[in-house]
């Protein structure tokens, strides 16, 4: 059978399966979209006047209640929750193993049939992909990650998995790494953190509404443990009913978060102008249909036929887009560059566990992410044109009142183009600061708790303290210092930000050349050119970034090291 008429099965085999579960598509379909995209839903005509373009039993999402519910594996998966061996992710991950394996068994085997059978993020990059990234954030974390599903795989989940199969007279099918690494990628590029009506989770309100759920309750002060035990292995969140930032319409209960894959709904893909957003229903009141997430269109009025129907997964950088969706976006305004120093580097240093305490008393943090947008309205505002509707992360800096006790040291002239945010300098002073400093910051201190032995400096004070001491200079030449290693370790990973810009462009000319044209730009020789993988293109495109705002700030932080070493701070 062809690929197109394999994934056409698929889809009608999918779609009966969502009516015979009460899923309606009014004013929707889903398509395929492509080999990169996979399926995803467009619309299909005029949209009612309700907005309501799709509608999802939440009976029907894959959750952990909906784990413990099962009549199979729901017995032994309580069993291992509550001694432990789970948590409620991994037992969600599990349960997607073990479906797999069933195949033809498994009454989800319609949904995932569905799903992407490979991920374009980086724990499924080949070895060379990998090279790729390497340098990068991710080229490390991806590393480290894969370590440890793999240990996590063959330790724990093989065995769980062979248990639960056994249950259902399977003996003799293994799960692989693989099925592991697919469960993995599935859950994490797929779940919604979904917030359900309180009479769903708890079955003393069921009567009300028809909800059904398995799950006891328990204590709720600032947080749900589920199914007793210790508190430790299924814990969900307590807020009240608001959804997306508006009330929805189960706001007069409490709701309770839980992470989950809902059928339908997880088939929008992403974009920055969302044409839709998701909501709960927790009465039936909007969808005629109690305890069910739908799809609200935000666009009535351009909701043409055939439109993709897309939602926004949020403000996220390429780095996180390609870490947990196996995506990016060129020109991404809300792209990000993380700034650590490792605390094994103070560890070695001068100083090391009066640095550490004062870190500690500051409550400063070793790893930071200065977004993009911060750059525009910095001493050289690169990148304003590509803001984000407009509106620019601020930084949070200090107030001049604050600065000096003494007097003798003025606020800086510098400080409202500075892009870097006070909680990161407040890090780097502390770890730059010296020995004669040191003990002024003591001093300072000292002088004022005065006589009141049981009055401890506040970290506001701490941080004035330790700027008074020290200044900015130390910190800003820090900073200077760990961007250009960043750089360094950039550019011998992968090249210069020139080589990744050309690599792209190159890209782009050969994806729209045809066969012929691209032979005779070759000049009749047998090397005949190819398109740039998926994969090679998002780790060239997201390194790219990296480099960019690697450089756009260290240049920010090598004109406020000139201004505060020329005014004495």
């Amino acid at each position: 059978m062809a690929a197109g008429a394999q994934e056409e099965e698929k889809l009608q085999t999918f779609l009966q399966w969502l009516l015979v579960n009460k899923v309606e598509l009014r004013s929707c379909e889903i398509k395929y979209c492509s080999q990169n995209k996979g399926f995803g839903l467009f619309s299909s005509g005029d949209v009612s006047d309700d907005g309501v373009v799709l509608a999802v039993p939440l009976d029907l999402a894959i959750t952990p209640m909906r784990v413990l519910q099962d009549p199979l594996v729901g017995p032994d998966c309580r069993a291992m929750l509550e001694e432990g061996e789970v948590d409620d992710r991994f037992l969600m991950i599990l349960f997607l193993v073990v479906e797999r394996l069933r195949e033809n068994n498994s009454s989800w085997k319609p949904y995932l049939d569905m799903l992407p059978t490979t991920f374009g993020n980086p724990l499924w990059f080949t070895d060379d992909e990998l090279l790729e990234l390497e340098g990068t954030t991710l080229y490390r974390a991806t590393q480290l990650q894969k370590k440890t599903l793999r240990s996590l795989f063959e330790n724990k989940v093989k065995s769980l998995v062979r248990k639960l199969l056994a249950l259902d007279g399977n003996t003799e099918r293994e799960a692989t790494f693989e099925d592991f690494l697919w469960a993995n990628s599935v859950f994490w590029s797929r779940a919604l953190n979904i917030p359900f009506p309180r009479s769903y989770v708890f079955p003393t309100f069921q009567e009300d509404n028809g909800c059904h759920s398995a799950i006891d309750d328990t204590s709720c002060e600032g947080g749900v443990s589920v199914n007793g035990s210790s508190g430790e292995n299924l814990k969900i969140q307590v807020s009240e009913g608001q959804v997306n930032g508006a009330p929805s319409s189960s706001s007069q209960e409490d709701t309770v978060w839980v992470e989950g894959l809902v059928p339908g709904i997880d088939f929008c893909n992403h974009d920055l102008k969302a044409m839709a957003t998701w909501e709960v229903d927790g009465t039936g009141l909007v969808t005629g249909s109690p305890c069910s997430m739908y799809l609200l269109s935000a666009e009535r009025s351009l909701f043409s036929i055939g439109k993709e129907i897309s939602i926004s997964y949020g403000n996220k950088g390429n780095e996180e887009l390609l870490y947990l969706y196996g995506f990016v976006m060129e020109n991404n305004p809300d792209d990000y560059l993380m700034v650590h120093y490792p605390i094994e580097a103070i560890q070695s240093a001068p100083f090391s566990e009066a640095k550490l305490q004062l870190l500690q008393a500051q409550k400063a943090e070793m790893r930071h992410l200065l977004p993009k947008t911060l750059l525009n309205k910095g001493f050289f505002q690169a990148g304003s044109s590509s803001s984000n509707n407009g509106e620019t992360e601020k930084p949070d800096l200090r107030k001049a009142s604050n600065f000096s006790w003494s007097g003798q040291r003025s606020a800086p002239s510098y400080i409202d183009k500075l892009v870097f945010p006070d909680d990161l300098l407040t890090a780097l002073r502390t770890i730059s600061i010296q020995e004669d400093q040191l003990f002024k910051v003591s001093s300072l201190l000292e002088e004022l708790v005065g006589s009141d032995e049981e009055r401890q400096p506040t970290d506001s004070e701490v941080r004035t303290a330790v700027w008074e001491a020290c200044g900015d200079s130390g910190a800003f030449q820090l900073l200077v210092d760990i961007l250009q290693t960043k750089m360094a370790d950039l550019e011998e990973g992968t090249g210069t930000e020139e080589n990744d810009i050309e690599l792209l462009e190159n890209a782009k000319d050969v994806g729209t050349m045809n066969q012929k044209e691209v032979f005779e730009q070759k000049g009749n020789s047998n090397e005949v050119m190819k398109p740039m993988g998926r994969n090679r293109w998002s780790s060239i495109v997201y390194r790219r970034g990296q480099k960019e705002m690697t450089r756009l700030f260290l240049r920010e932080a090598e004109h406020a090291l000139q201004l505060s070493s020329s005014e004495g701070n």
